[in-house]
């Protein structure tokens, strides 16, 4: 068996899980609700208060799909109880975001603020100026959210400005020098 698919995700007392016919989780809590399509090989029940995934056959790709649906179903229930955030900092002279209404303005030293609408179920938070917090229930959008926002101006190895996870360690290169 996998060793992450065996064991079984417990459910907390607020969180619901329900499961269709077509193999679609869905969970709902505190935070909303979270829908995901299971692969059809994989089998999924809830028992006793916790939620058992199955495998068909002891193949390979059912040994990844196993480990991941698991994983995926354990991510929803984590996200809807507690939620996930990305921290991401500026650093650069004249670098800052501001939150305007719902969108997100950003002054990266390009000649144009760029503007951002977080998609729905994110929300966005400016602590500092040069500390921008993305949080969310749902973990994959989280991050993909942090990556575009990153993708703005990713942090340059010779000046170490551009925006960064607040854990990224960036690792400076040297410049030329004459000689």
């Amino acid at each position: 068996m996998s060793r992450v698919g065996k064991n079984p995700i417990p459910i907390p007392k607020e969180v619901k899980v329900g499961i269709k016919s077509n193999n679609e989780v869905i969970v709902t809590g505190p935070k909303g609700n979270l829908s995901r399509m299971i692969h059809p090989s994989i089998e999924v029940k809830v028992e006793d208060n916790q939620v058992v995934v199955k495998r068909a056959s002891n193949s390979k790709f059912h040994k990844s799909l196993h480990g991941l649906s698991r994983m995926l179903i354990a991510n929803m229930i984590t996200g809807i109880t507690q939620g996930f955030k990305k921290v991401l900092t500026l650093s650069g002279i004249g670098y800052k975001a501001e939150l305007s209404g719902k969108f997100l303005n950003l002054s990266l030293g390009y000649s144009h603020p760029i503007v951002f609408f977080p998609p729905d179920g994110i929300k966005i938070d400016v602590e500092k100026p040069t500390k921008v917090v993305v949080s969310g229930a749902d973990k994959e959008l989280v991050g993909l959210v942090a990556a575009k926002i990153r993708s703005f101006r990713p942090p340059d190895v010779y000046r170490g400005k551009g925006i960064k996870y607040e854990d990224e360690v960036v690792r400076r290169k040297a410049g030329k020098t004459a000689t």
